[in-house]
């Protein structure tokens, strides 16, 4: 039997499974599936889950079930391409005749002294339980410093404003304006909401230093209690440590058809691979569907195309807390009730595509 093994039970990987099973595995191959979780955890909603404001249950989706899947709760510690083997750190090594790699990311902590030891993160269902316990400790009046402006900060900044209105909340944006790669109007709204909502955004930041419930803006000192940091992400260690060509953020460069060059028979998804557009989960999902028609082709001894259709993304989907939202879609731009709507609405398909 022929085994394809899958690193990450990402949204990437998720796709090639859901896409694979339950009749479209050749009956002389097998998936084995290696997670740090037994379960498919829901990233995109891990600020939620760190401000309070669901509970662990509603961010996790059940691996599907089928008798030539087998499901491996394991931290990989070494990939050998050459080999053709995963080692983890129970011990174990499997073999593999297709592996597509799908470990997500770390923070990016841009080499910022203190930052690794002393800020909180929702990279992981685990750290970001972590940071839940952190700024559920919190006392009224407690000052909370989220760096990063991106989606992920806009969306934990409101979230706990919801959930913690008796807390003082710091957003510091390195750019001019928030969501400054998106059209002004929704700047301005995103913006507005924090000015009703008494969230400070402080524009133009630059955190040089991170030390125990201190951090410094430029050569500013300000205080705070907890720091969140989501300032931006890079590869996981390990795959930073393959030996393969990398491109800007130690993203691996692959061929068209989502392989490294040198090695047909690994493929990245997700986070760690280098494309044209930023990561997000729909941009890894996307990539999933042509990663499994890529191996149905090899399987079959069909010849590849030059090139894959080119990956066209729909636009961001963002939460202010639970009534209000923002999306730039096709163009357009939503804001209010009816964008947090939308958010909802694709998180409800979602699940109910994923069982």
């Amino acid at each position: 039997m022929k085994k394809l093994v899958l690193l990450g039970g990402g949204y990437g990987n998720m796709r090639v499974l859901l896409r694979l099973l339950p009749n479209q595995l050749p009956e002389d191959r097998e998936i084995i599936l290696i997670d740090r979780t037994p379960f498919h955890s829901l990233k995109t909603e891990f600020y939620a889950l760190a401000a309070g404001t669901v509970p662990d249950a509603e961010v996790r989706v059940d691996f599907p079930e089928h008798e030539r899947l087998r499901t491996v709760t394991a931290e990989v510690v070494d990939i050998n391409m050459d080999e053709k083997c995963v080692y983890l750190d129970n011990g174990d090594s499997i073999l593999y005749d297709d592996l597509v790699i799908g470990l997500g990311c770390d923070d990016n902590y841009h080499d910022v002294p203190g930052a690794a030891e002393y800020t909180h993160s929702i990279q992981t269902i685990r750290k970001s339980r972590d940071t839940y316990r952190e700024v559920l400790g919190l006392s009224g009046g407690a000052t909370v410093a989220i760096v990063g402006a991106g989606l992920s900060g806009i969306e934990i900044a409101s979230e706990l404003r919801e959930s913690r209105p008796d807390l003082n909340i710091k957003l510091f944006d390195r750019g001019p304006r928030i969501l400054r790669d998106f059209p002004e109007r929704l700047s301005n709204y995103v913006q507005s909401w924090f000015d009703e909502n008494n969230v400070e955004v402080i524009s133009n930041s630059n955190i040089t230093k991170v030390e125990p419930h201190l951090l410094y803006n430029h050569e500013n000192s300000i205080p705070a209690d907890a720091v969140v940091w989501t300032a931006g992400i890079r590869p996981v260690e390990i795959v930073r440590n393959l030996e393969v060509e990398k491109a800007g953020g130690g993203r691996v460069v692959l061929t068209p058809h989502h392989n490294i060059p040198e090695y047909e028979n690994v493929y990245v998804v997700g986070d760690c691979a280098a494309l044209p557009h930023a990561p997000s989960a729909y941009l890894a999902e996307e990539q999933g569907e042509q990663i499994v028609k890529v191996l149905k082709m090899r399987w079959n001894g069909e010849t590849l195309p030059e090139k894959m259709p080119e990956i066209k993304l729909q636009g961001i989907v963002g939460s202010l807390g639970k009534k209000k939202g923002f999306a730039f879609l096709a163009d357009r731009t939503v804001t209010g009730r009816i964008a947090r709507l939308l958010k909802s609405g694709i998180l409800w398909m979602y699940k109910w595509h994923n069982g």
